[in-house]
C-alpha cells in the first residue's frame, strides 16, 4: 500500500554491496509523487585521493534512482560517516534513513558494520538497515511486544510503500514460565532463585498469558487490516530475541520490523536490547521504528 504523503528519505551510500542492495530496494518502492531522496557519502581525510571515485559512485546511484522518477539530491561530505549521517538527519529530520548493513571495509565475518550500528542506535527517526542480496520485500515479519513502541512500529508499517502483495506475519513472544524471583547472596557472589510452580499454577499462567498474547495479536492485526494488509499471527514462548531469530531462520523473511524506545538521557537505554539483537544478528534487512525524542 502506497502512502499518500510524500516521503523524505536519507540514504547513506558508501558504494558497498549492501548499499547497492539498498538502491535496488529503493527502486522497488512505489513512493508518492514529490518524494525526495537525499543521498550522502561521507569520507575521511585519508580518502581525499578517492574523491573522483566517490563522485562517480554517487552519479551512478543518482542515475539509477532518477530512472524511477524520484527527486534525488547527492552530497559528498568530509567527516566521520556515522556522525555526518546523524547530523544531517538531525538538521532536517527525514521520514526514514536507509543504509547498508556493512561498509566497503567491513570484516567478512561481522553481520553489522560500525556505521550502521551507530546510526540505528542514535537516530531520531526510523532506520532501515539493508542486507545484500536484495530479493524483494515479499515476506515481512513484524515483532510486537504490546508496548507503545510496538504499536508505533505497526502504524508505521501500515503506511510503508510496499512494492506489491506481502506475506506479513505478526510475532509476539510470551516470557518463559520459569522465571527468577530473587537473588540470594552466597559466599563469593549471588545465586539466582527460581520460582517453583505446580502443574496447576503453570497451566493457569499459560492460559492467562496466551489469552493476553492472542488479544494483542488481534489488536495489531486489526490495525494493519485498516491499511489493507492481511497479516498472519504467530504466538511463541521463550527468550524474545532467541525465538524471533530462530523463527526468522526457519521462515526466511525479507524484512523484520520492530519498535524501539525513543532517545532518553541515558545513552545506554536509547534502544531496547531485543531490537539491538535483531539488528546485529538477523540475516535479513531490519527496520527499526524509533520513537520521538525524549529529553
Amino acid at each position: 500500500m502506497s502512502p499518500k504523503k510524500r516521503l523524505n528519505i536519507l540514504f547513506a551510500d558508501d558504494g558497498s554491496q549492501h548499499a547497492q542492495a539498498a538502491v535496488e530496494l529503493l527502486k522497488d518502492l512505489p513512493l508518492p509523487p514529490n518524494s525526495r531522496i537525499a543521498v550522502i557519502h561521507a569520507f575521511n581525510s585519508g580518502q581525499v585521493p578517492l574523491i573522483p571515485d566517490f563522485e562517480r559512485s554517487l552519479a551512478r546511484t543518482k542515475e539509477q534512482l532518477t530512472e524511477r522518477h524520484f527527486h534525488v539530491e547527492t552530497e559528498l561530505k568530509l567527516g566521520p560517516a556515522a556522525e555526518t549521517i546523524l547530523e544531517k538527519a538531525q538538521a532536517k529530520p527525514p521520514d526514514l534513513i536507509i543504509l547498508g548493513a556493512k561498509g566497503l571495509r567491513a570484516t567478512a565475518g561481522i553481520l553489522l558494520g560500525g556505521v550502521a550500528q551507530q546510526v540505528v542506535e542514535y537516530a531520531c527517526c526510523p532506520v532501515l538497515v539493508v542486507r545484500a542480496p536484495y530479493r524483494g520485500l515479499r515476506r515481512v515479519l513484524l515483532v510486537t511486544d504490546g508496548s507503545e513502541h510496538g504499536q508505533r512500529a505497526a502504524r508505521y508499517l501500515g503506511k510503508f510503500p510496499f512494492p506489491g502483495e506481502v506475506d506479513l506475519r505478526i510475532l509476539h513472544v510470551l516470557p518463559p514460565l520459569t522465571r527468577p524471583i530473587m537473588m540470594e547472596p552466597y559466599y563469593g557472589g549471588w545465586q539466582t532463585v527460581y520460582a517453583r510452580l505446580t502443574e496447576e499454577e503453570e497451566q493457569a499462567i499459560e492460559e492467562r498469558e496466551s489469552k493476553a498474547g492472542q488479544a494483542l495479536l488481534k489488536r495489531t492485526s486489526s490495525l494493519l487490516q485498516r491499511h489493507g494488509l492481511t497479516p498472519t499471527s504467530v504466538l511463541l514462548r521463550g527468550d524474545a530475541a532467541t525465538e524471533i531469530l530462530n523463527y526468522a531462520d526457519q521462515h526466511h523473511p525479507d524484512l523484520i520490523v520492530a519498535g524501539s524506545r525513543g532517545l532518553s538521557q541515558f545513552k545506554g537505554w536509547w534502544m531496547g536490547s531485543v531490537s539491538r539483537k535483531l539488528v546485529h544478528y538477523s540475516k535479513c534487512s531490519v527496520l527499526i521504528v524509533k520513537g520521538p525524542r525524549k529529553e
